[in-house]
Parts: C-alpha cells; structure tokens; sequence
C-alpha cells in the first residue's frame, strides 16, 4: 500500500525564524503594556529580590575572613544570619514573582487569544479558503501556549541573567581584576561551543518533528482507513510501512537527544574549568597576600553566578525565538483584513420578497482565473432554481455569490431591485437559509442544534420542523430525547442523521430564500424520497437555489441552470431541457443508462 506521504501535525522547527523583528516586539510590547502596572511590579521584584541573593557571596567571604585570625562568633553569626535572612527574602520575592509572571502571560495570552478569536469572526470567507484549518487552531493553541511559556520564565530569566552577570562581575573586579582575565579566554570557548551545538541540535530538532510529523501523519492515515485496510487485507503491508517510518523518527529522536545532551556537560566542563583556574590562580594570589581568602572565597562563589547565565543565555535566547516566530504568526491574522466594510449607507434590508437577478456576472477568485463568465439569469420570487453541471463548473461560486462571501468582479447581483452591494452583508445573511452537503453539528443537545440561528423557538417548534425532516421518531428513541448531547461534529449519530438534523435547523428558519447543496447526498433512497416531500413544504413561498448531482431530485425545478465552463449553457425547465438534446439531456440521461 502506497503513502501518501500527509504532513501531520508536529510544527516545523524550521518556522522558528522573524521575519520582522522589532515589529514583533513592538506588538509584544504594546499587549504588555496594557498590564504595565503588574509588569513594573514584576520588574521591581526581579532587581530586588536578584540583588539580595547577590549579596550572600560577599556575606559568605565575610563570614569566612571573620574565621582567618581566630574566629570572631559575632561577625560569624551575623553574616551567616544576614545570609538567611537575604536568601529567604530573596525565595519569598521569586515566588511571588513567578505567581506575577504567570498572572501577567496568562493576561495576555488570554486577550491575545480572544484578539484572535474576534478576527477569525471578522475575516472574509476567502481567509479560510487560502489557510488550512489545522494551522488556524495551531496558531490559537500552539503558537499562543509558546508564548505564555516564554513570558511566564523567559523574560525573567532574561532580566535575571543581565543583572547577575553585570552584579557578578563589577563584584570580581573589585575583589581581583586579575583572577577576572580567567574568564577572558573561558567564556568565549563557552560561548563558541554553545552557539555550535546549538546549530546542531537546531538541525536535529527539525529533522525529527519532521519525521514525527510524518510518523503522526500516517497514523492518523491509517487509522481512518482502518476498515479499507482491513477488506484489501493490507495489515502487513501497512505494518511494514510504520515499521520503517517509526524507525527513522526513532533514529531521528535518538540522534537529536544525543546532541542536545551534549550541551549542558559541553558547558559544565568549560564552567569547572573555570573554578578551577580561579582556585588555582587565587591559590597563588593568596599565597603571595594578593587576595584574602574571604574574598578569594566570594569570587569563587561569583564566578560560578557569572558562568551560569552565560551557559543558559543560548538556550533563553532559542526559547525567546521561538516564542518571537510563534506570536508573529499570531499576529500574521489579528492584523490581517476584516471583511471589507458595507457601503456608506448600507440599507439594512428587512424587507425581503425573494426575486433574484444575475446581471452579466463575471468573478474569479484569481485575476487571471475567471470560473464565471458573463452569467445572467432572473429567479423570480418562489421560484425553485436547480444548478447543475460537472464538478468545477461553478455552481458553488453562484452560491458564494449570493451571500456575499465574496463580491462579483463585473456585473450586478439584484436582490428585490436592490443590488447586494449596496445591502448590509449581516441583512442579506439573514435572508437566506443553507443546507450544505458538509454538515456542521456543534457539542451541544439536539435541541440547541436544531434552533442554532433561530432565535428564542419553543420546543414544539423545534420537534415539529424535526417531524417535517422525518427524524422527530429516531429523537424520541434516544436516551434524553431532544436534550441528549451530541459530541463535536456529531461523532456520536450517523451522517444521514446529521444531515437531518441540519435539514430541521432549516426548516425551522422563517427566511424567504433557501440554499440546498446537494443536502440530500447522505441520506438512503428511502429517506431521500420522504424528505423531497418534506422539501415541498419547506421550499412553500421561499426562492430556493437547489445545487444537486442527483437529476432525480430536480425534475420539479422552476428553472434549472446547466453551468458549464464558467458559462450557462442551457436553462429551462426539465422537460425543455430534455427536448433540447443538448448537454442537460447527456447528463440525464448517463445517471439513468
């Protein structure tokens, strides 16, 4: 069995890269900034409760130098008690520092995600058209949860390092500004080996999300087509496949878990090495009365405050990347283009009758690609319009059209002598009723699914549209009724009952047009018949644009529509179009021989 080879859901390493920086943390800054208060706090916090836990190296040479020439008890237990006393001062303030980070990412990353939420609401259609829906939710999940963890321990790892290591050093200087030139040829071998690894772990990193990716991608592959597998009896050759594909994210895993261990015992020697040289190097110093041992004893101590950061400072600095590339892709949609805006005096068009007119309609979704071609035709109010044609002819688009998700390039669309443009989009919506061949059932009761954009209904609204769908007996006969929770996607019923269900909400709607996109395609001949009866009713004084495959189903149309190529070729009703032996007869024809 071959492999399609689906990228799965692992994010790419190779994504980690801003394209524009500062404007990143311009924005970064600017949501931030709407905490300021809580984040200077924070910044206050960071300094302070830094400075204390650098005062206990100085205090722990204190402490020993009080001991050089007989031990004096009271400078002793005074440093070592001010060394406590900082040091749980210090733990306290880092506590209520993380509980102020963690407040403060998860402030904005709360308003961030809801900045998020509130554009997916207000960009055009064509927006999720272009972007896959995986990404979408990545960026809302993924993305959005690496930038809480960056704010809630990057950034103050970040303000931590600076200021440890600026303490760190004036603090060597002044102690021995010769022991300090230790760490002029120690810190850039550290910092050259880090940078190097890195790269290599970077690398090894994106190699194996890739492989996971594609590991994750032809689980779920076969997982779906598990009762496929199973009656072309291709187990073995699907285990085979896994085999060989978990096998290179096992070797993938391993490799980057060898380099990225490498790391931290790479930066540790460099970090012993440098106590080393300081013990050595201070050892001579002190022998020739050039330190004391107080004072030989807090360099070491911030020598080793001064490594630290350095070490991690690579690692802070991928994270903080990371996090960077993650919010300019969330930033990438908040800022991109709502909806374009209605017309200056939109009439809010409450009116509606139903009669709708195409008026030399041309559009294509690109310039240089047009998948309508000059299309004129007249729906008058009731009237029953079917489209038909061979798949990409352009009978969605006349759909897409209609509701204004997205604008004609020439032409007129008149809706009661009122072009569309000139309407607002939430009125025209507002007009019209859908039954899609994709039904959209939401985690709620049967109930809720069934009003969902109907406003306040009573029960008995609600059971008699599910009568007319023909599904008000198989509600009844599950265990709560019309309040039994369906699972997302209504997981939990079949696809032709789904498709009823969504057929009800319809006919529930009190709209004066109706679209119906192949909304039969998922029920049984049986059903299909009951409910083109139920349709009749439904369809009673509404303008409804019927796009179906089945000819069968629209043998009653007003008016049927033949698109073909961008163009309608034939229209008529289904005897005139049968007499004519034109294109309509052939497809007829072909579902009949």
């Amino acid at each position: 069995m071959m492999y399609a080879g689906k990228q799965g859901r692992g994010r790419n390493d190779g994504s980690d890269k801003v394209k524009n920086r500062g404007y990143v943390l311009k924005r970064l800054w600017q949501y931030l900034y709407f905490y300021r208060k809580k984040l200077f706090i924070a910044i206050f916090f960071t300094i302070f409760s830094n400075v204390l836990s650098l005062v206990g190296p100085y205090l722990s040479g204190q402490t020993i130098s009080a001991m050089e020439d007989g031990v004096d008890f009271n400078k002793v237990f005074l440093f070592a008690g001010l060394m406590i006393l900082f040091y749980l001062l210090s733990a306290l303030i880092s506590y209520i520092l993380s509980i102020q980070m963690t407040k403060i990412s998860q402030s904005v990353t709360y308003k961030m995600r809801k900045d998020l939420f509130d554009k997916l609401n207000r960009v055009s259609i064509s927006y999720f058209d272009q972007n896959q829906t995986g990404d979408i939710i990545s960026r809302m999940s993924y993305d959005i949860d690496t930038i809480n963890t960056s704010l809630a321990n990057d950034v103050v790892s970040t303000f931590t390092s600076v200021i440890t290591v600026v303490i760190s050093l004036v603090m060597m200087i002044l102690m021995s500004r010769v022991l300090v030139l230790v760490f002029v040829i120690t810190v850039p071998i550290s910092i050259i080996i880090t940078r190097v690894l890195s790269k290599i772990v970077k690398k090894k990193y994106r190699v194996r999300n890739q492989k996971l990716g594609e590991l994750n991608g032809f689980a779920e592959e076969m997982i779906t087509g598990q009762r496929t597998i199973q009656s072309y009896v291709q187990e073995d050759a699907v285990l085979k496949k896994f085999d060989e594909i978990n096998e290179a994210a096992s070797k993938a895993s391993y490799e980057s878990g060898y380099y990225s261990t490498s790391v931290g015992p790479s930066v540790n020697f460099i970090s012993n090495l440098s106590v080393a040289l300081v013990g050595v190097f201070g050892g001579i110093l002190y022998f020739f009365t050039r330190i004391s041992i107080g004072n030989l004893t807090s360099f070491t101590l911030y020598s080793r405050r001064f490594s630290g950061p350095i070490n991690q400072f690579s690692n802070i600095m991928a994270d903080i990347q990371s996090a960077l590339a993650a919010a300019e892709r969330v930033f990438n949609v908040i800022d991109h283009e709502d909806e374009p805006k209605d017309v200056v005096d939109a009439l809010d068009y409450q009116e509606v009758h139903g009669d709708i007119s195409f008026k030399h309609v041309t559009f294509g979704y690109l310039p240089e690609q047009k998948v309508l071609k000059d299309v004129s035709f007249h729906a008058k109010q009731g009237q029953v319009i079917a489209i038909v044609g061979p798949t990409g002819a352009g009978k969605t688009t006349l759909v897409n059209l209609l509701m204004r998700f997205y604008d004609v390039d020439q032409g007129k669309i008149m809706l009661d002598h009122h072009e569309t443009r000139t309407l607002t989009r939430k009125s025209l919506r507002r007009a019209f009723s859908m039954v899609l061949q994709d039904t959209w059932i939401f985690h709620g009761s049967v109930y809720d699914n069934i009003a969902y954009g109907n406003g306040e209904v009573s029960r008995l609204e609600v059971e008699e549209a599910a009568k007319k769908a023909r599904i008000h007996s198989f509600i009844s006969h599950l265990p709560e009724g019309y309040d039994t929770i369906l699972t997302d996607e209504g997981m939990n019923i079949s696809k032709g009952q789904k498709q009823l269900l969504v057929i009800a909400r319809a006919m529930l709607s009190k709209t004066k047009m109706l679209i119906l996109d192949e909304a039969t395609s998922n029920v049984d001949t049986h059903t299909e018949v009951q409910i083109q009866k139920a349709m009749l009713a439904l369809m009673e004084n509404k303008t409804t644009f019927v796009i179906a495959h089945r000819l069968s189903t629209i043998q009653n149309a007003d008016m049927i529509l033949v698109v073909k190529d961008g163009d309608i070729i034939e229209q008529g009703n289904h005897q005139q179009l049968i007499d004519k032996q034109g294109f309509y007869n052939e497809l007829y024809q072909s579902q009949f021989t």
